[in-house]
């Protein structure tokens, strides 16, 4: 049996020597064959390089480069399109998902039947508190518009087995959000709690505009209330609307007091009008990710991968 580990990386080079030396500890006390799943999302150092090495002195390390970057969703999908194990394993290559979690999750998928064993992490030390409050902000959010439970703290980084593999890769939207999709398909799930770490080694990719530009696309893709905002928006301001002209026929019968000047109606349609354009953004939204569906897209491409390298070197021969 196989145990298939993917990692998605982008600019991990100075991590994934500290990884592949702290999974190599923790795998004599897996019992099962280990194999790991590298992607490289378009990275600018030298990550592939590392990659490379990786590959060709270890016959149990894989690698996929994309041809550019894709995004961390592209490259998730990729690793598990490419695991063959019996249980597959999501986690970063920065050590912020602890490696001594494998043996726990591993034994409460075989002994008490587990499906997907996930992680989550008990606080946010060392986080910004803005970027902190921001995401407990999200999950409470979607915790009240999205029917796909999803709990905060909650990591990608979890173990899963092959049935649950299968039915994530089912899913071939084209706007995804791994988090949403992993709860939406459902089976017997279960969390393990841990406190935050810190990177072992280089940067995070993740700006705060990143993360809420992500939060966005998340309620977008398993929410359609901005949809029922923007209709009730609508609603509102007609109602509005119609008491304003009631109040101002009514003061004009009784006091012959006409409306006075433009700078009450020009503020009033400046207000509809921005209504307007904020209800048309949310529905032109949803339009858009219709509209990227419909073109059908790979969800990334493949530059180069062991694969490929192993493919010419027979035909080499």
């Amino acid at each position: 049996m196989e145990l298939s580990i993917v990692v998605p990386c982008y600019n991990e080079e100075e991590a994934l020597p500290y990884f592949m030396e702290a999974l190599t500890k923790i795998e004599a006390s897996l019992p099962l064959t280990v194999a790991y799943y590298f992607v490289d999302d378009g990275s600018t150092d030298g990550t592939l390089t590392v990659l490379r090495k990786l590959a060709a002195t270890n016959p149990r390390c894989h690698f996929q480069s994309f041809s550019r970057n894709f995004g961390k969703e592209a490259g998730l999908l990729a690793g598990l399109t490419q695991a063959q194990g019996d249980y597959v394993v999501v986690m970063d290559a920065d050590l912020q998902d602890p490696p001594e979690m494998l043996a726990e999750m591993l034994r409460l998928i075989q002994e008490e039947h587990f499906d997907v064993v996930g992680t989550r992490r008990m606080d946010r030390k060392g986080e910004p508190i803005l970027r902190s409050l921001f995401s407990r902000m999200f999950y409470y959010l979607m915790s009240k518009i999205s029917k796909t439970p999803m709990l905060s703290g909650v990591r990608d980084y979890r173990m899963m087995t092959r049935q649950v593999v299968d039915s994530i890769l089912s899913l071939q939207e084209y706007n995804r959000f791994s988090k949403g999709i992993f709860s939406w398909v459902g089976y017997r799930t279960t969390y393990l709690p841990y406190e935050n770490r810190e990177r072992i080694a280089g940067k995070t990719s993740w700006s705060f505009w990143s993360l809420f530009s992500y939060s966005l696309e998340a309620i977008v893709n398993f929410s359609d209330f901005p949809l029922t905002i923007a209709s009730f928006t609508g609603i509102i301001s007609c109602l509005l609307a119609a008491i304003f002209m009631i109040v101002i026929v009514v003061r004009t019968l009784i006091f012959g007091d006409p409306t006075s000047g433009w700078p009450s109606l020009a503020t009033i349609v400046l207000f509809v009008g921005g209504l307007q354009l904020f209800a048309l953004g949310i529905v032109g939204k949803y339009i858009g990710k219709i509209f990227l569906e419909t073109k059908d897209r790979p969800h990334y491409i493949i530059k180069e991968s062991d694969e490929k390298k192993e493919q010419t070197d027979e035909l080499s021969r």
